[in-house]
């Protein structure tokens, strides 16, 4: 905790979002963004084991629906890349064209992540004859060995994950968590035998993230994202965002279909149980530590950090009061500390010699959920004080500090969530205008920091007018319809397509 009470003068207050974010991430102590390379940050062990911590929600989400963890190579071979260019190029080239991809050839040059990746072109100080990048994501090392694990139907469903380093080169400007070179991914890939099968597993991807986040105490945005938005090689793509205080959205997690089509790029069938050769159908499931900076976000204040319970590295801090005064004051304080942690909450005893209000001032910049005082008249009352990161105190008896303690853990993420789904009430409106005039409506009375809400059914033209004239961008259509119909903003004709505009990390 050394530096943190200097460090804590520097926290630039919440309102100016874009200055504090970046400062309360290394104020915080979750990592140190000095890194020789751009967009690289040092995770330090308070945010390493927070993301730990979102991590095994994953896990537990993963173990509950039947998914087996992987782990594959770092290291893909050049002319794998070259497989997945082309099948990209191809989709994008028949999307365009309104057809079937078994419809097209394509013979131009291929386009995909080529002009994203990190390249490796020797080995010690030789020239490797093919040259390999840094995975950006793993369907082209995963697809070549499930190629080879699936031979018939008893081999199918396959439900797999890692949780790994993915590299990108970024361009854009970086951001500890929200835009980096390395990311810490977590990406979960599945075959299927039929559409039908894949489809089931697109509805359990949008389940699992919804408990994620239920975890997170973030309310999310869910949409299928516009053609254009959609993930290279995926039928379609769906996805969750999260709106961030200054009115960004950020997006946590995406789930894709791809139907049958990385199968017949990778060859990859099955034979039915009649004997016939059969391609695959396949989906993909994807976040980030973009988690953890939806929470860093959405939940920290002018103090410091506000973690949920159920990512927070130390859900309590007991703090012994006056010790010195009377010598039973530290045992009664670790025996408590001792009682916690036997029922499965994570506590740290804080015995440092500084004044009260400084262990104070550490704890709440680290966002820890629950702070415990147990001084002289405290125990002698056979009380504690507990105090939450969110503000409520109160005198606890110590004969029911579990229970009590549980029970505020559960309040507070409770009124996280409360506060985060008022924050995205606030930010998200209707838009302003009944109908968008290619030439006579003025834009200056769109709001800077709002996610507006949108009826929208034109094609992709008129998407791009609507993105051009707002400045905004088109999230995709929303889960839940309009309850009745609307005039299209763009089109007018009537729909019932809500759809989400915004300014987008």
């Amino acid at each position: 905790m050394s530096g943190s009470s200097r460090a804590k003068r520097g926290i630039p207050p919440k309102s100016e979002f874009n200055k504090w974010y970046p400062a309360i991430v290394e104020i915080a102590d979750l990592v140190d963004k000095r890194y020789p390379i751009k967009g690289m940050d040092v995770w330090k062990p308070y945010g390493l084991t927070a993301m730990g911590l979102i991590d095994s929600l994953a896990r537990r989400e993963m173990s509950r629906t039947g998914h087996h963890e992987y782990r594959f190579p770092l290291l893909v071979p050049e002319d794998l890349l070259d497989k997945e260019n082309k099948l990209v190029s191809l989709l994008k080239a028949a999307r365009e064209a309104g057809v079937d991809p078994s419809e097209l050839r394509f013979d131009e040059e291929a386009s995909g992540f080529k002009k994203e990746v990190y390249w490796v072109t020797h080995g010690g100080e030789n020239k490797l004859e093919i040259p390999m990048f840094l995975r950006p994501t793993s369907e082209t090392p995963m697809y070549t060995m499930f190629s080879l694990w699936i031979r018939s139907h008893a081999d199918l469903p396959l439900k797999t994950f890692q949780i790994v380093n993915t590299f990108r080169y970024e361009t854009k400007q970086t951001r500890s968590f929200i835009r980096v070179r390395e990311i810490h991914f977590f990406e979960a890939h599945t075959v299927h035998s039929d559409q039908k099968g894949a489809d089931k597993q697109i509805e359990e991807d949008a389940e699992m993230v919804q408990r994620i986040l239920h975890d997170l105490c973030l309310p999310s945005l869910v949409s299928k994202r516009p053609v254009w938005d959609t993930f290279p090689g995926a039928w379609y793509t769906k996805a969750a965002d999260v709106v961030m205080p200054n009115g960004r959205t950020l997006q946590v997690a995406t789930y894709h279909h791809y139907k049958d089509q990385w199968a017949n790029a990778f060859d990859l069938t099955y034979e039915d149980s009649d004997g016939n050769t059969k391609p695959c159908h396949q989906t993909t499931f994807g976040m980030s530590e973009r988690l953890l900076g939806a929470v860093v976000g959405m939940h920290g204040d002018d103090k410091g950090l506000i973690l949920p319970p159920a990512i927070a590295p130390i859900q309590v801090v007991v703090m012994p009061i006056a010790a010195h005064v009377d010598k039973k004051v530290e045992p009664a304080a670790k025996m408590l500390a001792e009682r916690l942690s036997d029922c499965g909450i994570r506590v740290e005893l804080d015995t440092r010699d500084v004044r009260p209000g400084v262990k104070h001032y550490d704890w709440e910049i680290k966002g820890v959920p629950i702070r415990i005082e147990l001084g002289p008249r405290d125990l002698s009352a056979g009380n504690f004080v507990l105090t939450m990161r969110t503000g409520s105190k109160s005198e606890i008896s110590l004969e029911e500090a579990e229970k009590s303690v549980l029970d505020s853990l559960e309040e507070l993420a409770d009124d996280l969530r409360q506060r985060a789904k008022s924050l995205v009430s606030d930010k998200v409106k209707p838009f302003p205008f009944a109908n968008l005039d290619y030439d006579a409506t003025d834009s200056s009375s769109i709001e800077s920091g709002i996610v507006y809400e949108i009826a929208f059914d034109g094609n992709d033209s008129d998407a791009e007018f609507l993105e051009k004239k707002t400045g905004l961008t088109l999230l995709g259509e929303c889960d839940e319809d309009f309850p009745q119909e609307t005039n299209c903003l763009v089109t007018g004709n009537l729909t019932k397509k809500k759809q989400h505009m915004a300014r987008m990390y």
